[in-house]
């Protein structure tokens, strides 16, 4: 069936709530567990949401439900840097989860988006319209308010989560530039990433004695501790199958967006989840700016374009009719 303008507008919103949906469940779910549960390490978090993708990805390709290619020295060359990408993503996000509110958490998420927009200009050559960067410079100006009045402020937490916000932005253009290639397919990006990682994350945890810290944990005898962590092992590959399914339908600046939108409930659920939350009316009002902007920018990105010739994206892996963002 050809892709015509209205299937295409529906695939990009379908895969953006998606994503979205996902995004703002496995937040939740590690908060709960790095917090609520005090669940010694970020890192061993991290490796059994790696393990969950391999387990789940190798047996949906044996019973032939999905396919991608086998694994040869070619692969490494064909996926870098994307592992390595990955794992700072992933250790740096969890790490961030940990230490931060989850209203700042967010709220400083949105830097990902800016420079994620500045990665796609120069990389990829996309410029985004005038009434996107105006939005994106909301967002951002909102979390510097919120952050200039931070009470919990935590150091260590902001240097994490503006490490998480660079291997964000780079994981979203480098993994546009690897579906575009088509040499792995989304699967096999899936696949290969976390396969490719996960020995050398379990060093790292041995290293910094992660390892012995969940051996000594009390709470693996609580059933409800131990559901909460399965579905966040579970959560960590649905997670990346969105991503890859956003970035494939829209930009990489657009995923980064949607990862940041559907923060408006974790930021105000976080005032309340957690315990960690120091309220004050400067901090509050730069949160809800932020807010402001995240809406700006869906408003301005999925409304109807009619007066607006369509042309082609290189967002977009096939030809199109839809507008570049």
């Amino acid at each position: 069936m050809p892709v015509t303008e209205q299937n295409a507008m529906w695939f990009r919103i379908a895969s953006a709530i998606f994503y979205g949906i996902s995004s703002f469940l496995i937040t939740v779910v590690n908060k709960t567990v790095l917090t609520t549960y005090k669940f010694p390490s970020f890192q061993i978090l991290g490796i059994g949401q790696m393990i969950a993708t391999i387990v789940i990805l190798y047996v949906a390709k044996k019973i032939n439900y999905i396919d991608f290619p086998n694994l040869d020295l070619s692969t490494i060359v064909k996926i870098f840097p994307l592992p390595l990408i990955y794992i700072g993503n992933m250790v740096f996000g969890l790490g961030g989860t940990k230490q931060l509110s989850l209203p700042m958490f967010t709220a400083l998420r949105r830097f990902s988006i800016l420079m994620t927009m500045a990665a796609e200009y120069y990389m990829l050559g996309v410029k985004p319209k005038t009434s996107v960067q105006l939005s994106v410079y909301i967002m951002v100006f909102g979390a510097m308010i919120a952050a200039f009045d931070d009470l919990a402020f935590n150091l260590q937490g902001y240097i994490f989560i503006f490490l998480n916000d660079i291997f964000t932005a780079a994981n979203g253009v480098y993994t546009k530039k690897k579906l575009n290639s088509k040499e792995l397919g989304k699967y096999g990006l899936m696949y290969y990433n976390s396969l490719i990682m996960i020995i050398p994350s379990t060093l790292i945890a041995w290293w910094t004695g992660d390892i012995d810290k969940i051996m000594e944990y009390d709470n693996w005898t609580n059933f409800f501790f131990i559901c909460q962590f399965i579905l966040s092992c579970i959560m960590g590959f649905v997670l990346l199958y969105s991503v890859l399914l956003c970035t494939h339908y829209n930009s990489a600046l657009t995923t980064t967006i949607i990862g940041c939108l559907k923060n408006i409930t974790v930021t105000y659920l976080g005032m309340v989840v957690g315990g960690d939350y120091v309220f004050s009316w400067l901090n509050f009002a730069g949160l809800n700016l932020s807010v402001s902007g995240s809406l700006i920018y869906t408003w301005v990105t999925f409304m109807p374009k009619d007066n607006v010739a369509p042309k082609y994206s290189p967002l977009i892996s096939s030809p199109t009719k839809v507008e570049v963002i």
